[in-house]
């Protein structure tokens, strides 16, 4: 392979004509030598071009193209500035298998980066294509002197100061006119516009038309590259911090080819990635969208990525890791139910932005979240508005690297009115750290401004000492010319091979002070120091004498020409220590714009608006206090609205102002708007608001929070300057709030009124309860309305019936009591009573009571069972609850009855004459050590009622102590949903701890901070298994346990709890796998392995330990892993293994798996006989020997005696066999097969061996025979049935078929193939075509159907599969 310099013209031959073609590559450029190129011939092209590349220093690059062309075309390969002629850093070769020319350039060097060509030429045309290589530098080389020189000057401070000026100077290494940075054009094609700007001040380019000029050229480069393999890109989303730990950047893409290759690199380097989350790097496809993540976020993260497709650039985003700490962390908020939270955190350096967290979701600026930064950059906000129940948990802050999370708890509002309904929002704030982050934010602002003087004081001193160095070196330039033109005389008198001339080096240049901008915060920009003229260039041609020796075979180094620190540095003198920032204010206000110069001795400085320089005026102020500079515009009118700048010492910040005219109401309409309207049914409503505020504007009106709109009831005027409601014929279910709500695109007001609408009460409510009914009076009450219509109750309106009688008489009104007292009744008669509630709006309907008869005994029904309050020695104490059974009178006291274990005679406690009034009582007639029950029957004006159930047997003895801590609590089994327990009961202590009666379990997941308990009676076992929980959720768990005196301390777990199965190292199930497998060419092979393992574990599958291709099917599910080839070939041979990892271990198991077909058989045989007695067979091999390492042969004889054949040798591996025993004067016949893994091959025959006797010849005259052909189009012999499966069983379907050529089967479900399914398994043996499904489901019904085809024709049947419930 040829190779030529780059730049140098190769003009086309006398007599030759150079048309341009087009390739159907873009970028490639072709030339045509002749008018007609002659038929089977072509001028070269290429079919695959080299891909640009940016790679790491020291690592091998390749540039790889595929070219056509008849006759072969030369290939060559040239750079633009240099050459490619040393062999030792550039190897050109041709791989011939993969028909690829290669340009390898192994241990690369940062001068090899450059444009390279690679051309084609043969007698028809010539090809060319351009690429680009860009190396990575992963360190500064320097010399052992300047070292030592440095080292000894320096400080550590000073020497990583002169650091980062290296590294800003390296990157000014000496290009081409126009020619910037790669990264810089790969950062502004995946860009938003936006950010432009910024990354233009940041790779030093000013020339914007030129920028997007260029950039436009770029971006349809790229779009014709990218088209050969995406068909839509969009949504591009840069790289961030998602959660602490993680970054991530998405974007949209729709591929042509499916299987195309996706590359991920980072600065260059190719980085690998899967689709495991829990891997460093992964992918994770949804739909369209693709989401690269980062996991385990370090400083090494931070760097360039890039997204390939098939070497095409797609995406490209920079990650910069800012360094930087919380000095004061956020912490946890209690707010109460209505009110804002706030969050506050100090960070150790400014911060545009950082990210903020609620459960694990990020929050964004809008109507439920306020975010917000203060002027420094160090103070970060976040308000929870409007806290409700729901908006407890965790938040998180995250700045860089670092996080920080706390709580927020929301407590119900206090007061008892509001509870279940939703009150008004409360204008208090909880949370927030108030003066005291403003006090350390103020010392660590003064912390990084004394830091960035101390850094400016040590660059002046290093510029000093560069200026005295420069003096001393003035003379040894001077004499250079001179020492110049010597070697240059030399040159001449001994010319050396020509080389490639550099361009002159441009004399260095002053850099205008560039000026301070301010970003989209608001903060100024401050100007980092740039060298005047270009530093650290490698040496040119032109600057030093050419070398008189023989050239070094060594590879050329970059040599250092100027030195280590630039020459001069821009002390950048006054500066902004606080730039403009945006402000929003509301029209008719003031508004404020602040800035801060680093000194005060400086003069007042230019404000300008929207580019026009603005004085001081009545509506606006300027104001200079020290180094603060103040533009207040009072009374804000929308043309005020802008964008301010201010200019001094050549400095500048600027920022936008934006005069907002949200919706505004008058105080005092709100006020009298805010006055409830109180009308009567039927009659109208009317509300009207004033309000000012910017077009369009959006009016709602709700009633009860739903939103109103306009029907036959409800009328809405709007205009721009008032709304009216108007609510007409209103009904007492119109009653409620009423609401305004007013928005546009500044904000939103709302005011609050009131509609009462007065209407008579419902009817009294039920049931009535008796208080007496004896002969001598009857008393009774009821419920109140549920809705009084607006207006108090003044009387209930009475009449009676006697039961018997038709008539009602009139009791009338009583005071507005739901009780009434009936004393003019007759001893056992029935009454029934009519009640009817009266208001000032009118009488309720009528409430008729149940029948109620005075003077007939009824006794009351049984109280509750008695309950144990306290236990003495000497007294027990005991409560119950009323009878819900009165007996229609009232209960006048209660009678209490002891009885001791073991006996049946119950005691009265209380004498006989002195019933217990209260429901409490102290037994004090107890013997120490005794165990009694209880019972109690109610006493009404009828008598003693029936007795209670009694209570549980009570001990006369002093309270127990509670129990201690239970012991041994452990965790004896778990598993997603479920959680077992053990433990031991707490030991017993005299006078400290009592012995437990029973346990209580306890669980709080770890989101919450309350404690529930999994069981409500407590338990008698030292066991106890908890259901019901979420899988891979996070748990606390503790046990305590009681006595009758009170519950013990708890006893919690050492760890928390996660709801899985405990961890088990993967383990293989199924012992009577199979180790070796044979399958025959075009039938499917599968490996079924069963396995367990907790968690669930990564399963790998390998052939010949490298991951199995694409056509291989791999289905994972729990606890087994299938392998599926659905159509084998020979090639698929070999040993696959599968590897089963988890947290706690792997396990590995190899299957051989051999592909044949049965064997073709030998070639012809012959015999010889070398020695008497014996017979030399041998024979041509069969054409699978090659392809099949397992084939081998066997022979068998048959002589003229026996008659039958007899296998006379077996597995061999050669192609002969020795036969002894040969009889003379028999005939011999011997017979070889090939044999494989399958089965037997047809046999290859000899000749006949033996005495050959002579014959008569005998001759025979018959007629011509008519060839046979066997060829027949596909013919079901045995079609398939009908198949009626119940679900979950196995269903089996057979046919048979018969055509020549073997015709192909392909089986569908509902016109869908099912070949490739691996739910389906599927053989072809024999012209018998058969499909098994393992377990049939609902998704299995439907018509199945065979389709045979081969040359000749097809034929098909079909079936139906119909599955039982």
């Amino acid at each position: 392979m040829k190779f030529s310099k780059s730049k140098e013209a190769e003009p086309t031959a006398p007599g030759q004509v150079a048309i341009k073609k087009r390739s159907k590559v873009p970028g490639v450029m072709i030339t045509q030598f002749v008018e007609e190129i002659p038929a089977g011939k072509s001028h070269p092209d290429f079919s695959r071009k080299p891909i640009a590349l940016t790679i790491q220093e020291g690592k091998l690059a390749m540039f790889k193209a595929i070219i056509t062309g008849s006759p072969t075309p030369t290939v060559t390969w040239a750079r633009n500035n240099g050459d490619v002629s040393d062999p030792e850093r550039y190897v050109a070769s041709y791989d011939s298998v993969s028909g690829e020319h290669q340009l390898q350039m192994p241990n690369v060097g940062v001068d090899q980066a450059d444009t390279y060509k690679c051309y084609a030429n043969n007698e028809y045309g010539r090809a060319m294509v351009t690429v680009t290589l860009n190396v990575i530098e992963v360190g500064f080389k320097k010399s052992k002197a300047m070292q030592e020189a440095r080292l000894d000057q320096r400080e550590k401070a000073a020497a990583d100061l002169k650091r980062t000026l290296r590294t800003r100077a390296e990157q000014k290494e000496e290009r081409k006119d126009g020619e910037v940075d790669e990264k810089f054009w790969e950062l502004l094609l995946s860009a938003d516009k936006k950010d432009y700007e910024r990354i233009c001040a940041e790779y030093g380019v000013t020339d914007f038309r030129w920028m997007l000029k260029k950039l436009n050229e770029k971006k349809k480069e790229i779009e014709e590259q990218q088209s050969q393999y995406i068909e839509h890109l969009s949504n591009l989303r840069h790289i961030e911090i998602k959660t602490p730990g993680c970054a991530e950047f998405e974007f949209e893409m729709d591929l042509k080819d499916p299987n195309a290759r996706i590359f991920l690199l980072k600065d260059g380097v190719m980085v690998p990635f899967n689709t495991d989350t829990d891997e460093k790097h992964s992918l994770r496809q949804v739909g369209r969208k693709f989401i690269f993540s980062v996991h385990g976020l370090n400083a090494e993260d931070a760097g360039l990525y890039q997204v390939d497709i098939e070497g095409v650039n797609v995406f490209s985003t920079d990650f910069k890791i800012p360094a930087v700490d919380f000095l004061v962390k956020i912490q946890e908020v209690k707010a109460v139910e209505r009110e804002d939270a706030v969050f506050e955190c100090v960070l150790s350096a400014p911060l545009p932005k950082i990210s903020w967290l609620g459960k694990n979701v990020a929050l964004e600026q809008g109507e439920k979240y306020d975010i917000s930064v203060s002027e420094d950059m160090l103070i970060h906000r976040l308000v929870v508005k409007d806290c409700m129940q729901v908006d407890k948990g965790i938040y998180a802050a995250v700045a860089g690297m670092k996080s920080c999370n706390a709580w927020l708890i929301v407590e119900a509002d206090p007061d008892p009115n509001q509870r279940g309904k939703k009150g008004a929002r409360k204008t208090t704030q909880a949370g927030g750290g108030g003066t005291d982050l403003i006090r350390i934010a103020a010392e660590q602002q003064e912390k990084l401004q004394k830091e960035r003087e101390e850094r400016m004081e040590q660059l002046k001193q290093i510029q000093a000492e560069k200026a005295a160095a420069n003096e001393e070196e003035k003379p040894v330039e001077e004499e250079k010319p001179a020492e110049e033109e010597k070697p240059a005389d030399e040159g001449n008198a001994a010319p050396e091979p020509p080389k490639p001339k550099a361009k002159p080096k441009p004399k260095p240049k002053l850099k205008p002070k560039p000026e301070t901008k301010t970003d989209s915060e608001g903060k100024a920009e401050e100007p980092e120091p740039e060298p005047e003229a270009e530093e650290e260039q490698p040496e040119s041609k032109e600057s030093a004498p050419p070398p008189t020796e023989a050239p070094s075979e060594e590879p050329r180094k970059r040599v250092r020409t100027g030195p280590l620190v630039p020459d001069t540095i821009i002390d950048p003198g006054v500066h902004f220590t606080s730039g403009l920032s945006d402000v929003h204010t509301i029209i008719g206000q003031s508004a404020e714009m602040v800035c801060k110069l680093s000194s005060e001795n400086v003069c007042d400085g230019i404000w300008y608006k929207d580019g026009k320089e603005i004085t001081a005026t009545d509506e606006l102020k300027i104001i200079k206090d020290g180094a603060v500079h103040k533009l207040i515009v009072s009374n804000c009118t929308e043309d005020d609205s802008g964008k301010f700048r201010f200019e001094a010492a050549g400095r500048k910040t600027e920022a936008m102002l934006v005069v907002e005219d949200p919706p505004r109401m008058n105080q005092d309409d709100l006020a009298k708007f805010s006055e409830p309207v109180i009308i009567k049914v039927g009659q109208k409503a009317t509300f009207k608001m004033d309000f000012v505020g910017r077009e369009p504007m959006k009016v709602q009106w709700y009633n009860e929070g739903e939103e109103m709109l306009e029907d036959n009831h409800i009328r809405i005027e709007k205009s721009d300057s008032h709304s009216s409601l108007l609510l007409v014929k209103c009904q007492r279910k119109d009653s409620g709030e009423i609401k305004l709500k007013l928005k546009n695109e500044f904000g939103t007001i709302e005011a609050l009124s009131r509609l009462i609408v007065l209407d008579k009460p419902t009817n009294p409510m039920g049931p009535v309860e008796v208080l007496e009914a004896s002969a001598s009076c009857v008393e009774f009450k009821w419920r109140s309305p549920k809705d009084d219509g607006g207006s108090p109750i003044k009387n209930y309106y009475i009449e009676r019936n006697q039961i018997g009688r038709n008539t009602w008489m009139k009791i009338g009104n009583i005071p507005g009591e739901p009780h009434y007292n009936d004393s003019d009744v007759d001893h056992g008669r029935r009454y029934c009573y009519r009640i009817r509630a009266v208001t000032a709006e009118g009488i309720s309907d009528v409430f008729e009571t149940n029948d109620i008869q005075a003077g007939t005994k009824a006794y009351p029904g049984p109280p509750s069972t008695p309950k144990v309050v306290s236990t003495f020695k000497n007294c027990i104490t005991l409560a119950w609850s009323s009878p819900t059974n009165t007996g229609g009178s009232n209960i006048v006291g209660y009678n209490m009855e002891k009885r001791k274990r073991g006996s049946n005679i119950w005691g009265q406690v209380n004498p006989p004459d002195e019933p217990i009034k209260g429901k409490q009582y102290d037994v004090k007639d107890v013997i120490e050590g005794m165990e009694y029950e209880f019972r109690v029957s109610a006493i009404n004006f009828s008598g003693a009622g029936e007795p209670s159930t009694p209570s549980e047997f009570v001990i006369a003895r002093d309270p127990k102590k509670p129990p201690g801590k239970v012991v041994d609590l452990k965790v004896t089994d778990s598993t997603h949903t479920s959680l077992s327990l053990n433990w031991t009961k707490p030991k017993e202590e005299e006078g400290v701890q009592d012995e437990a009666k029973g346990y209580f379990v306890e669980l709080r997941p770890a989101e919450n901070t309350e404690w529930g308990r999994c069981n409500s009676n407590p338990l008698i076992a030292t066991s106890y298994t908890i259901l019901g929980l979420k899988s891979m959720a996070m748990y606390w768990v503790r046990v305590v346990a009681t006595n009758e005196g009170g519950d013990g301390e708890p006893q919690d777990l050492d760890n928390y709890i996660i709801a899985m199965p405990p961890p088990v190292r993967p383990n293989f199930t199924n012992r009577k796998m199979k180790s070796f497998m044979v399958v025959r060419a075009e039938n499917s092979a599968r490996v079924n392995i069963d396995f367990e393992a907790s968690p669930m574990p990564t399963i790998i599958w390998l052939k010949d330990g490298i991951p199995v291709s694409k056509r291989v099917t791999v289905s994972n599910t729990d606890g087994m892993s299938q392998l599926l080839i659905p159509s084998a070939e020979r090639s698929d041979s070999g040993i696959y293994t599968i590897i089963v990892k988890n947290i706690v271990g792997q396990e590995t198991f190899s299957v051989e798996i051999r592909v044949t077909d049965d064997p073709k058989p030998p070639g012809s045989v012959e015999l010889e006989e070398n020695v008497p007695g014996t017979l030399t067979v041998s024979w041509e091999p069969s054409p699978d020997e090659k392809r099949d390492n397992h084939l081998y042969y066997m022979v068998m004889k048959r002589d003229s005696i026996k008659r039958t054949w007899q296998a006379v040798a077996d597995r061999l591996f050669n192609n002969n066999f020795t036969a002894v025993n040969i009889m003379p004067g028999r005939e011999y016949n011997f017979r070889v097969y090939a044999k494989n893994d399958i089965g037997l091959s047809e046999p290859s025959e000899s000749l006949t061996w033996g005495v050959v006797r002579k014959k008569e010849k005998f001759s025979l005259n018959l007629a011509p025979s008519k060839p046979c052909n066997f060829d027949s189009a596909p013919i079901f012999t045995v079609p398939l049935k009908m198949h009626t499966t119940p679900e979950k069983y196995e269903c089996y379907m057979s046919c048979a078929v018969r055509g020549n050529p073997i015709p192909h089967v392909t089986w569908y479900r509902n016109n869908v193939s099912l070949n490739t399914d691996t739910n389906y398994y599927i053989t072809n043996t024999c012209g018998v075509c058969s499909m098994l499904i393992l377990r049939v489901g609902a998704k299995d019904n439907g018509e199945y159907s065979v389709v045979a085809e081969n040359s000749l024709g097809s034929a098909q049947c079909s079936t139906q599969l119909t599955i039982l419930e």
